[in-house]
């Protein structure tokens, strides 16, 4: 019982983990391969080029998907809490 909710609770924590950083990874990887795609091609290579354009749409995207990336932490949280209330009950 106790192996089956601690690989239910991992399941869920690595789709969490999808929800909550993979639209900023996303931005961050087109963001990333357009500005280089860009240095390629004018052969500028300034390291802050590459830099500022992903720290501003990850620092965007953050405050965009703050109530849903909230929201999904603290269901996960409450899941797990009721879980380990329902495992303490049981011994």
């Amino acid at each position: 019982m106790v192996e089956e909710a601690l690989g239910q609770a991992l399941r869920e924590a690595l789709w969490v983990t999808i929800q909550v950083m993979g639209p900023p990874l996303v931005a961050v990887l087109v963001i990333g391969l357009a500005v280089s795609l860009v240095q390629a091609l004018t052969q500028i290579q300034e390291a802050t080029l590459a830099f500022l354009p992903k720290l501003i749409a990850c620092g965007g995207l953050m405050l965009l998907l703050g109530p849903f990336t909230l929201h999904v932490m603290r269901g996960w949280a409450e899941t797990l809490f009721d879980r380990a209330v329902l495992l303490g009950g049981i011994r």
